[in-house]
């Protein structure tokens, strides 16, 4: 009898030993599924921000090459080609197909630069050129001075009318502006600059629009003055 007991506490036991494990087990595996879950979370919120990161990246680079492909365009239409004649003392002489932003100094490079003889003087280094432009470097010792559009070319010398002395205030350099009375380095170049930005005086009255000359100073200046 008391064998029987015994066997049948021992059963109820290994029962009770049984039920704890299978709890222990479910317990365990509701925390592994849970861990696994968040994980499967993670990475899916990971590869949506990775999604949302890289559609970004993408607009901005169509947008940063459509801004390349605008600027490329405007570089173009504002470089464009002109022609300009390039003589006197430079070593390789002749008609040069340019871009429009270059500079008197930038053509002479192309023409192999000026010659041992030239006299770096008669030409303005910084002047913009234009289309048909006519670039004359003189010789030490023939006293000229040349950068000017082929339609006032012709005369001998493109800034001072030999035939009355007069300054042309459309093609003077800084230095001949500055033999006028009144006329210092800085109203000199202004006057440069302000036909550069606007083209050609077509009356020497337009000098007013040129800060610091006034209509009694270009009165006085008038008869040594020409725009033709």
């Amino acid at each position: 009898m008391n064998f029987q007991v015994e066997i049948i506490e021992k059963i109820k036991n290994h029962k009770k030993n049984i039920a704890v494990l299978v709890c222990l087990l479910m317990i365990i595996g509701i925390f592994s599924f849970s861990i696994v879950n968040r994980g499967e979370k993670k990475t899916e919120a990971q590869s949506f921000s990775k999604l949302l990161s890289d559609q970004k990246e993408n607009n901005i680079d169509i947008h940063t090459e459509k801004n390349k492909n605008s600027t490329t365009i405007i570089e173009k239409q504002e470089n464009l080609s002109i022609v300009v004649d390039v003589k006197g003392a430079v070593n390789t002489p002749g008609t040069y197909k340019v871009s429009s932003n270059l500079r008197v100094n930038d053509v002479l490079k192309l023409a192999g630069g000026m010659t041992k003889d030239a006299d770096n003087k008669s030409v303005n280094l910084a002047q913009k050129i234009t289309d048909e432009m006519v670039i004359y470097v003189a010789s030490i010792g023939e006293n000229i001075n040349i950068i000017d559009e082929p339609t006032k070319s012709t005369k001998s010398n493109g800034s001072i009318d030999e035939s009355s002395n007069k300054i042309n205030i459309n093609t003077a350099d800084a230095n001949q502006l500055q033999t006028l009375s009144g006329v210092g380095a800085k109203k000199a170049q202004d006057i440069i600059d302000y036909r550069e930005q606007n083209g050609d005086f077509k009356k020497i009255e337009e000098l007013q629009n040129v800060s610091g000359f006034g209509a009694k100073s270009i009165e006085k200046l008038k008869e040594n003055l020409t725009v033709d």
